[in-house]
């Protein structure tokens, strides 16, 4: 039996403390949050566990072994931290921290103490991210990937420390490295700040990666329509993968464009464009988070390096570090000159 803590319980806090309520091996033993209204709350669907707002008090407590943070990025260091010095499994909502330094200042703590430490990229522990990545990998979309376009638009939620690139992109930025399976070695990206000044609410991010790739993600707080949706072009197929979708989240094009092998003449050259069937995939639908918090488990209990480990959150931070210094300097290119 596992026991845990959850720290916050505004938007995404409550979730994680529902699925963690539901796994048989483990018990949310307190919830930790500022506003003692949100704690009052928590504690009438959650009456067995305790509350407090001293985060000092979860960390100090030898019968929590695992403490779950759900609060603003610019907390997350510091409490991934205290938790980890405590000796404590930490799983920390996405991204891993504020900066690529803090987060190998974690990862390195945590290798140092034995102690599992993970991301909450939750999309990575959905059913359709999964077999996305098993048609790429079986070649159904071609020999090349061409390129993935991302866009993830809404109406809100505007954050005050962060802008949207930080606050949404990180969605997609893990699914793209989870799929391409390369690294990236450069970032360009471009905003504005339309509503609260030094806070872009709209970005367009592009990413190149060392096999020739290429990605664009497109975030927004600030359109009429929520958009979830993200497209894979191969030289065979197409597949654009909708997250709204309540059944065909997933659908396969077989659409693509053939180049003639040679002409002699310019009269002679005329692309040749395939329209095929479309078909979509059956996926068992699980809810990911769930999915998300059993892993954690999982990898507290046999000591397997987590799928959104520190290693693969800190790729995540690196490329939006280098997107925020793209967008300081009216979006020039930006090396990723090393791995991390």
């Amino acid at each position: 039996m596992v026991d845990i803590a959850i720290v916050g319980c505004g938007y995404w806090g409550p979730n994680i403390i529902r699925n963690f309520n539901s796994l048989k091996d483990c018990r949310v033993k307190a919830i930790c949050d500022l506003s003692e209204e949100r704690l009052a709350h928590m504690k009438t669907l959650y009456p067995a566990a305790e509350t407090t707002t001293d985060y000092d008090q979860l960390v100090n407590d030898p019968e929590i072994n695992a403490i779950a943070i759900a609060t603003p990025v610019h907390t997350h260091f510091k409490l991934g931290e205290k938790s980890l010095n405590a000796g404590k499994h930490t799983l920390i909502e996405k991204p891993l921290a504020a900066s690529v330094a803090e987060c190998l200042k974690l990862k390195e703590l945590a290798e140092k103490k034995n102690l599992t430490m993970m991301a909450g990229h939750t999309f990575l522990y959905s059913q359709p991210v999964r077999r996305i990545k098993e048609v790429i990998k079986d070649g159904d979309l071609g020999k090349i990937l061409y390129y993935i376009s991302a866009r993830r638009l809404n109406l809100g939620l505007f954050q005050k420390d962060i802008n949207v690139a930080w606050d949404l992109a990180p969605h997609d930025i893990s699914i793209i490295l989870y799929v391409m399976e390369a690294e990236p070695v450069s970032v360009n990206c471009q905003g504005k700040a339309n509503v609260n000044k030094g806070i872009e609410d709209v970005t367009n991010m592009t990413i190149n990666f060392d096999n020739g790739g290429f990605a664009t993600i497109k975030s927004s707080w600030l359109d009429p329509n929520k958009i979830r949706e993200m497209t894979f072009v191969g030289s065979k197929r197409m597949l654009v993968y909708n997250d709204l979708e309540p059944n065909e989240k997933i659908k396969i094009y077989d659409k693509r464009v053939e180049k003639p092998p040679h002409y002699d003449t310019f009269g002679e050259f005329q692309h040749s464009y395939h329209y095929g069937d479309m078909y979509s995939p059956y996926i068992k639908q699980d809810e990911p988070l769930k999915i998300e918090c059993r892993h954690f488990l999982d990898c507290i209990k046999t000591g397997d390096t987590p799928l959104s480990g520190a290693q693969e959150s800190l790729r995540v931070v690196q490329i939006l570090e280098a997107a925020s210094e793209s967008l300081k300097n009216n979006g020039n290119l930006v090396e990723l000159k090393r791995k991390l």
